[in-house]
């Protein structure tokens, strides 16, 4: 019996990816309470919720940075490897940088095998260089429950610099992959999702978000992106709507995973689920929509699709191109001047 065969990285954690993550409204109230130094140079910080900071460091460069690590979503632990590398470059990606180099960060069981790190690591490293960056270096600890992923630098020049809630009134939104990991990881863990549906899933979150994010790097009508991940679309809605402006988001626009509305309709909701649901309660209007969908709106991506808010005239076109590599692809909604809340579901 080979390693992959005995091991079972799901056993030795109670959640994974990024369902794990501390609520939006738990995280707003610590965050709120830190000192703050201003810096002229540092043109994004954690203020604003975006995915990434960025630093000037000189007239047309400045670095983007990001940090991201979870624990298991699934047994393999090279596509766990891969998977969490993703994640974390997305950031980059989502900030309209292109990552340069990253830093391992692991925390690993004293009783695992340590062939199980090995390929984890392997497969960290083989999704960093289809990113074109490198594996600088990193930290590892023991603990209890294995976690890893990646410190990641890039450059941007602060002038193309996408701001998560820099969308405009009248811009389409597009999103890059489909909906529905934190379902059918649900699904899985509780032994009732199949072969097809988790292969679905798995293939969604390794691939990188470099694609889409190639096509509209310097694309002038792209005026705000942020990738959705484990405060799900409604949330992640919310913080591109800002201030000023209202997300409508279709409901029958979404692209599902396979497995998706079933996880739901069997009731597969997770834990951060519900906490992106609390957060969210007096934010979003979804009368009409359904329970099941509802769930597919609050549930928690790990390694995401992109949300790009793009000028109308332009949305097509860079539709099109997206869903060349992205097939899964789909413009979604609109942004509208600012309405009472921040989202509608429609």
């Amino acid at each position: 019996m080979s390693l992959l065969e005995h091991i079972s990285l799901l056993s030795t954690c109670t959640s994974g990816g990024c369902g794990a993550k501390i609520g939006p409204g738990e995280l707003s109230d610590m965050l709120s309470s830190l000192a703050i130094k201003e810096d002229p140079n540092l043109l994004v910080g954690f203020k604003g919720s975006d995915d990434g900071a960025v630093y000037r460091i000189g007239g047309n460069e400045a670095l983007v940075s990001t940090v991201d690590f979870f624990t298991p979503m699934i047994n393999d632990p090279f596509l766990f490897g891969k998977i969490a590398a993703a994640n974390a470059l997305s950031d980059i990606y989502a900030m309209g940088g292109k990552p340069l180099f990253a830093l391992n960060l692991v925390c690993f069981p004293e009783n695992l095998d340590r062939e199980i790190l090995r390929l984890i690591l392997a497969g960290g490293a083989e999704k960093t260089m289809e990113a074109g960056a490198v594996i600088a270096g990193g930290h590892s600890i023991f603990d209890r429950e294995p976690k890893y992923g990646l410190a990641v630098t890039g450059v941007v020049d602060p002038s193309k610099v996408l701001r998560n809630d820099a969308c405009e009134a009248g811009d389409l939104l597009i999103l890059t992959k489909a909906l529905g990991v934190g379902l059918v990881m649900s699904a899985l863990r509780a032994g009732y999702a199949g072969n097809l549906e988790v292969k679905a899933a798995t293939d969604s979150m390794e691939r990188l978000n470099r694609f889409a994010a190639e096509k509209f790097r310097n694309n002038p009508h792209v005026h705000g992106c942020t990738d959705v991940t484990g405060f799900g679309l409604a949330v992640h809605a919310a913080e591109m709507a800002g201030s000023s402006h209202t997300l409508v988001i279709g409901c029958d626009a979404l692209p599902l995973l396979p497995g998706a509305l079933e996880s739901a309709k069997n009731y597969f909701a997770t834990a951060a689920g519900q906490r992106n649901r609390n957060y969210m309660e007096g934010k979003i209007d979804m009368q009409g929509v359904s329970p099941v969908m509802a769930e597919i709106i609050f549930d928690p991506q790990t390694s995401g699709g992109l949300l790009i808010a793009v000028a109308p005239e332009a949305a097509q076109c860079l539709w099109d191109d997206i869903r060349k590599d992205d097939p899964a692809a789909a413009i979604i909604g609109e942004v509208i001047q600012r309405e009472d809340i921040p989202v509608i579901a429609v």
